[in-house]
């Protein structure tokens, strides 16, 4: 019998689902997303798609896979439940203080985002837990319910406890969190030693926070969708991608949303790392522009690279500091606001920028016909002649050029130009911002960009990958399948996992071996219950493990990863030697009269990854061009020939400039580009030498 699995990415414009069957065939579809209630958009998505195949619920007998962006709407759009802080006497005001770091020293008007929990809400308890995880001070269970009795009263519904050193030892916050539960069953509480047991007190205030905040509308809606999912005939119940490139249980992505944030990103890394095995190419840039924003990560070996530590609601788009940081582990990625709903406009000094506001979906760009008045990046590709307008969606959705030339003109005449140019401006504008983000993000890593292959996916990456790929020096774009929802379809090829972390301080030459046994079993144990929980057998799971490493006296750490289990290579010269392999990538250096210490311990614990893939079939022979279509790219518009992907067959080699339509989306190749498919069914653009 045939088996079917289920994919869902609730992106910041669409929602995209994907339904896979272990025979190949995909079936696929976009649609808007339904920001008053998420699960709106989610089922009408997966009605389309059930539709396609002509299946019911019943038949989904594989995986059901969830990405979303609830957490990182709940954060940008401020609209969590009032929420509490507890902290130890003497910190009430570690969130307003942060670190002290002024991430652009010459900004005498340097803004931060406002904590998300203020001052009237932040309690502090008579507590004390030492440095080295002595208790100096017990919790007064008593004094907890006091504060209970005033959470309550001013109608909090969520808590935050991040007590000084409790990374070191819980037993202080593990008394709080029982007194609570007592004292007020109903409250939300997240503890910074369950949520970020690591060291340095406004990170962990800051996740720990970021959690509280955002659990009391993540788990009703995991909850929710589980309920509905059940209530509709599907038998399984959903998995959660996390941030850092892995699916768990929705019970375990509940208690822990903070881990969720970069959920739809991550699974568009995940999927390039995929695509890297199946080509053999070890490194490369994954691209992913979508609607609302743009995303470039660094894949390197096979993997996308892993931070420990990032930042949301930036002031300022390239000013690590100028977010609210938030230490869980991440795929390591760079994303902005530029996708096909960024709005245009003409600044105070007269120049052409876009983004990082976005329509969204609703209103959406001017050409939606949905209320939008403000250029955006999807209306400058209808002027164009990039898209078109009665071929949006396969035609299920059709798109207003007139309306797009309209506000484009408007905007071409603040600039003194006309629509055409206008348009052709905002694109160069897009493009340009997402290669300098590219740049930044693969520079900031040590890692030359120039020459790397690109693979494009997302709603609008195939627009302008090409664009984007030549301003950053790479001499080829890949095109995979299902482009267009790759990032739901990476879902589905992601193993369930899960990164976990704990602080222990020490020099290599002082290891507590012991300690740092029970430490790892610890951790094993927690990632072999959360991976159960994702229906992995215990004898399934498989374990790696890193630390992060610094000379002593340093103030950032370099993250290194073990070949094996670090107390069987119990050796401190060998855990010195791979700690300075990998500093020395890094910082081209290593000092050899400097005494090494571990600051946090990480194992990963995840299964193999799933075996999925989407299968193409080909016509017999190479396709003609359907039509032409002016393309306004030079002062002199274009004649460029359209093609239907469908109708490409293996080897055909078509020369640019080229337009190429799927149904969910375009892919534009310049001129001195040559776009061939391969035996995968991938395009692959490669430029021609000069």
């Amino acid at each position: 019998m045939t088996r079917y699995a289920l994919a869902v990415d609730i992106g910041g414009t669409f929602t995209d689902i994907v339904l896979l069957s272990d025979d190949g065939r995909s079936f696929v579809d976009k649609t808007l997303t339904t920001h008053h209630d998420l699960l709106e958009g989610f089922f009408r998505g997966v009605d389309m798609v059930l539709g396609r195949a002509g299946i019911g619920p019943a038949a989904v007998d594989d995986v059901v896979v969830h990405a979303t962006t609830v957490v990182t709407n709940a954060l940008i759009e401020r609209k969590g439940p009032p929420t509490a802080l507890i902290l130890t006497r003497g910190f009430r005001d570690v969130l307003y203080i942060r670190n002290e770091h002024r991430y652009d020293m010459y900004d005498p008007q340097i803004e931060f985002p406002e904590p998300l929990i203020s001052r009237e809400l932040t309690f502090t308890l008579a507590e004390r837990t030492y440095a080295d995880g002595g208790i100096g001070l017990a919790v007064d269970p008593a004094e907890v319910r006091v504060i209970a009795e005033e959470l309550k009263a001013k109608g909090v519904k969520s808590v935050a406890v991040c007590l000084l050193n409790s990374y070191k030892n819980p037993t202080n916050e593990k008394a709080v969190g029982a007194a609570l539960a007592e004292a007020a069953p109903e409250l939300f509480v997240s503890l910074s030693s369950d949520i970020a047991p690591q060291m340095r007190e406004y990170l962990r205030a800051s996740t720990t926070a970021i959690n509280a905040y955002t659990e009391p509308i993540t788990r009703p809606y995991l909850e929710a969708l589980t309920a509905r999912l059940a209530a509709r005939g599907f038998a399984q119940q959903p998995l959660i991608m996390l941030s850092s490139g892995g699916v768990v249980g929705a019970a375990t992505a509940g208690r822990n949303p903070v881990r969720m944030i970069e959920s739809g990103p991550a699974a568009g890394a995940l999927v390039a790392s995929y695509f890297s095995r199946r080509f053999g190419i070890p490194d490369l840039m994954s691209f992913d522009m979508g609607g609302t924003t743009a995303k470039a990560c660094v894949i390197l070996d096979h993997e996308p690279l892993v931070t420990g530590e990032f930042e949301v609601d930036r002031r300022y788009r390239f000013k690590p500091g100028s977010g609210m940081p938030i230490t869980v582990p991440s795929i390591d990625m760079i994303e902005i606001g530029a996708g096909g709903g960024s709005i245009a406009r003409v600044d105070s000094l007269g120049l052409l920028k876009t983004g990082p506001d976005s329509a969204g979906s609703d209103p959406g760009p001017v050409c939606y016909g949905r209320g939008g008045t403000e250029p955006c990046v999807t209306d400058a590709d209808v002027v164009l002649g990039i898209l078109d307008p009665d071929n949006f969606l396969g035609g299920d959705m059709k798109l207003d050029a007139a309306a797009a030339r309209t506000a484009l003109g408007r905007l071409g005449a603040k600039l003194g130009v006309s629509p055409e140019k206008a348009a052709l401006g905002v694109f160069e504008v897009v493009c340009e911002q997402m290669a300098a983000a590219t740049r930044a993000h693969a520079t900031d890593r040590g890692v030359d960009y120039r020459g790397l292959p690109m693979l494009a996916f997302g709603g609008a990456g195939p627009v302008h990958a090409c664009k984007v790929a030549s301003l950053i020096d790479a001499s080829m774009v890949i095109y995979p399948p299902l482009a267009s929802v790759l990032s739901a379809f990476g879902t589905l090829v992601s193993p369930t996992r899960i990164d976990l972390v704990r602080s222990e301080l020490a020099r290599l030459e002082a290891i507590d071996w012991s300690r740092l046994g029970r430490t790892l079993d610890a951790m094993i144990a927690e990632g072999t219950a959360a991976l159960a929980e994702a229906g992995l057998r215990p004898e399934e799971a498989r374990f790696g493990f890193a630390a992060d490493m610094r000379y002593v006296g340093q103030q950032s750490e370099v993250s290194v990863a073990f070949d094996a289990d670090p107390r069987t290579i119990g050796d401190p010269a060998r855990l010195r030697a791979a700690f300075e392999a990998e500093y020395e990538k890094v910082y081209a250096l290593t000092l050899a009269d400097m005494p090494v210490e571990v600051v946090s311990w990480r194992v990963i614990a995840q299964g193999r990854p799933p075996a999925r893939e989407a299968k193409v079939a080909f016509p017999a022979e190479p396709a003609r061009p359907k039509r032409t279509r002016p393309v306004h790219l030079a002062e002199t518009p274009v004649d460029v020939p359209v093609y239907d992907r469908n109708a490409l067959c293996p080897g055909q080699a078509i020369e640019g400039p080229v337009i190429v339509e799927e149904r969910e989306t375009t892919i534009f190749v310049l001129a001195g580009w040559r776009l061939e498919l391969d035996d995968s069914g991938s395009l692959i653009a490669r430029k021609r030498a000069a």
